[in-house]
C-alpha cells in the first residue's frame, strides 16, 4: 500500500508571504509533480475568486491522473463555489481546539459539530470526497478529535486531516497522538505538518510509522511562516529507511531537484545549496578526510548512493582540502606537482576560499599553477 502525498505547494505553499504563482505556473508544477508520481494535490482556494476559480478548472482539466483537491472553510458558501471545477476533493477546515473554537469562532462545541455534519453532508451532495480538516487540532482534546470524526464519517467523510497548524509537536507527540487517532476512526487519516520548530518532516514520518495513510507536503517546505513538510525530504526518508514503514513512497526521486528548481523560481525563494535531496552542493566534498575515504569506499562517507537521486560525488578544493587532494585533483587537470608546489597552491586556495567565501572553479586553479608547469604541459601535449 502506499502513502497517499497529498501535495499542497499550490495551496498552502502559495499561502508563504510573498509567494504568487502565475496560472502557467501551477499548471507547470501541478504537471511536474502528477508525473513524478503525486497522485494527488491540493490546488487552490475556490472561494478567492474567479480568477483562482478558472486556474483551479484549468488544472484540473490539465492533469491526467492525478486526483483534485480544493481548500474551503467549512461554511456553505465556500462550498459551493467549488461546484463544476472538476475537483476530486474538498478539504472543509474548521477549527477543532477549544483556543480557537472559543476565541476565533465563538461558537460551542455543539455547533461546531453541527457545522461539521451540514457542511459534510453539502459537500457530498455536490458529488466531491469530502476530507474533514481540524484546524489547530494539535491542541484540541482527544474526545474532541474522536467525536468530530465520527459525525463527519456518518455525513460522508473518506478522510480526516489532522493538522499541527502551529508547529509545536514533536515526533513523539505526534506518534502517540496519531496511533490514537486512527485507533478510534475508520476514516483515512491525514498528517498536516508545519515547521516552527524545525519538525515537519519528522512529525510527517512519525505520523505515517503510527498509521496515517496520507500526508501534506509542500515542495522546498515553503508555507506559512517556517513553512510545511518539504516533499523532497519525506520522500527519500520513506525510500532510505522504507523497510521501517508498512506503506510506501513511490515517487521518482530523480525528478525531484527539477521540480526544486521550477519552485523556486516560480516563487522567488532561492534555493539554499545544503537543501536536502535537491541542493546543489549535497554531494560536494572538499575536506580531505572525506574525500581520501569516498576513494577508499564511498560507504565511508555515504549514507545513500547520489544515483538514488541522479546525482554523483563532486570533488572541489577549498579551505580545508589536504595535500593529497590537491595532488590527486590537479592529476585530473593533467598536472603533476612537486610537493613544494602543492603546498604554495594550498595556501593560495586558503586565502582564496576565505576572501570570495566559494571553491575556486577549474580555471581559477589554472591561474595558481607557476608558469613552468603550464609550459611543460602545453610541450608535452604538443
Amino acid at each position: 500500500m502506499n502513502i497517499t502525498i497529498n501535495d499542497t505547494t499550490l495551496r498552502d505553499g502559495e499561502q508563504t508571504p510573498g509567494v504568487a504563482f502565475t496560472r502557467d505556473e501551477k499548471i507547470a508544477i501541478a504537471t511536474a509533480l502528477e508525473q513524478a508520481g503525486v497522485t494527488e494535490l491540493e490546488i487552490g482556494i475556490p472561494a478567492m475568486g474567479s480568477r483562482e476559480r478558472e486556474t483551479i478548472r484549468q488544472i484540473c482539466q490539465s492533469l491526467k491522473s492525478a486526483q483534485t483537491m480544493a481548500w474551503c472553510r467549512m461554511a456553505g458558501n465556500d462550498i459551493f463555489l467549488c461546484k463544476g471545477l472538476g475537483l476530486d476533493w474538498v478539504d472543509l477546515s474548521i477549527p477543532v481546539s477549544d483556543q480557537q473554537r472559543v476565541s476565533k469562532l465563538r461558537i460551542s462545541e455543539k455547533q461546531l459539530f453541527n457545522r461539521v455534519e451540514r457542511g459534510v453532508k453539502l459537500a457530498r451532495e455536490l458529488g466531491l470526497k469530502v476530507c474533514l480538516g481540524m484546524e489547530d487540532a494539535s491542541r484540541a482534546h482527544p474526545d474532541s478529535l474522536k467525536r468530530a470524526a465520527e459525525i463527519a464519517q456518518k455525513a460522508g467523510a473518506e478522510r480526516v486531516r489532522f493538522a499541527d497548524t502551529l508547529g509545536l509537536l514533536d515526533p513523539f507527540q505526534t506518534f502517540d497522538i496519531i496511533r490514537e487517532l486512527t485507533a478510534s476512526t475508520d476514516l483515512g487519516v491525514e498528517m498536516h505538518a508545519h515547521n516552527d520548530l524545525g519538525l515537519a518532516t519528522a512529525n510527517t514520518l512519525a505520523a505515517i510509522r503510527a498509521g496515517a495513510t496520507s500526508c501534506n507536503t509542500t515542495v522546498n517546505g515553503l508555507g506559512e511562516r517556517a513553512g510545511n513538510a518539504a516533499l523532497e525530504e519525506i520522500a527519500l526518508a520513506m525510500k532510505v529507511h522504507q523497510h521501517q514503514y508498512t506503506v510506501e513512497c513511490n515517487l521518482d526521486l530523480k525528478a525531484l531537484q527539477n521540480i526544486a528548481l521550477l519552485v523556486s523560481k516560480a516563487s522567488g525563494r532561492a534555493l539554499a545549496p545544503q537543501k536536502c535531496a535537491v541542493g546543489d552542493a549535497i554531494f560536494t566534498h572538499e575536506s580531505g578526510l572525506h574525500i581520501d575515504g569516498l576513494r577508499k569506499d564511498e560507504k565511508n562517507y555515504q549514507a545513500f548512493e547520489p544515483a538514488l537521486l541522479g546525482r554523483t560525488h563532486t570533488l572541489v578544493l577549498g579551505k580545508h582540502s589536504g595535500l593529497k587532494a590537491i595532488r590527486h585533483y590537479y592529476r585530473e587537470l593533467g598536472f603533476k606537482l612537486s610537493e613544494a608546489q602543492e603546498k604554495r597552491i594550498q595556501n593560495l586556495i586558503i586565502g582564496f576560499s576565505e576572501k570570495y567565501k566559494r571553491t575556486p572553479t577549474d580555471q581559477e586553479l589554472y591561474g595558481f599553477l607557476p608558469a613552468s608547469v603550464i609550459n611543460q604541459r602545453e610541450q608535452f601535449l604538443a
